[in-house]
């Protein structure tokens, strides 16, 4: 599973817009403080820099880590061009938004970078949720905010109804679950640890994909690569699924594919002190 694609991860943007939950969003922007120190975990193609500015910050500096370096670049040229940023060491600025990114372990950041804000966007199911809070724990000033959107967890659905959905879909999550790091539940998981921090669970919604035709923008490769992930989670195992691959490529090149995957938004403050 190639989650770092970077056709996949511009295909998503609109589909990641609309499962992004409004009122976790606004609880979000009414505890940030003016000019955010922000830290993005696995930051892809830098997306999260315009909507960011989209919902109003166009202040503060913003650093984007992840471990891919052609993602990054693209992440630096897309990004400078949308936003009409002046080019930088690393990345750009626009308004009185500093944009950098940088190559890395997002687990394995500077502590001391003392950040108001992490944002760890469809990210904490690719890794040991514990790990990933003490790590952003410490990167984040004291009453420091984790905003972490569409969190999987573990609800997937493809329309219209196939006899070989429930084989498909439980092979699926259980190769993620056998993926080192890797939750297929890993929103339910999260709220539950965050519950168990001393920290303050502020806010937390549904963050759902939902994709259906006609497919706006380029949603329809966002699903061709979906469909990629479940072939190679079903190869090597004993479920059939052929038949089933070539129905839902038949219905996406038809334009009747439909697709669901349930996520949770949540945001928590870490202790004040």
């Amino acid at each position: 599973m190639n989650h770092a694609d970077g056709r996949y991860l511009e295909a998503k943007r609109t589909v990641d817009d609309r499962a992004i939950d409004r009122r976790v969003r606004d609880r979000l922007l009414d505890e940030l403080p003016d000019a955010p120190q922000i830290l993005e975990a696995g930051a892809g193609t830098g997306a999260t820099v315009s909507r960011l500015r989209d919902w109003g910050i166009t202040a503060g500096e913003y650093l984007g880590v992840d471990r891919d370096p052609d993602v990054l670049e693209l992440a630096r040229d897309r990004r400078a061009a949308e936003c009409d940023g002046e080019r930088i060491d690393g990345g750009f600025r626009v308004d009185d938004l500093t944009v950098r990114f940088e190559r890395g372990d997002a687990l394995d950041v500077d502590a001391e970078r003392g950040a108001d804000l992490v944002v760890a966007q469809a990210f904490l199911d690719l890794v040991p949720i514990t790990d990933a809070l003490d790590a952003f724990a410490a990167a984040l000033k004291p009453g420091g905010l984790l905003y972490a959107p569409i969190t999987f967890d573990g609800e997937t659905v493809f329309q219209p109804d196939h006899p070989a959905d429930e084989a498909v879909v439980e092979a699926y999550h259980d190769h993620v679950d056998g993926l080192p790091g890797r939750d297929a539940r890993a929103g339910r998981h999260l709220l539950d640890r965050c519950r168990e921090r001393d920290g303050d669970l502020l806010a937390v919604g549904a963050s759902d994909w939902v994709v259906y035709p006609p497919y706006p923008a380029d949603e329809r490769a966002f699903l061709a690569t979906i469909l990629e992930f479940v072939d190679d989670a079903v190869a090597g195992t004993d479920v059939e699924a052929d038949e089933w691959l070539r129905t839902r490529r038949r219905q996406l090149d038809a334009g009747r594919l439909s697709y669901v995957a349930h996520g949770y938004d949540v945001l928590y403050r870490v202790p004040d002190g």
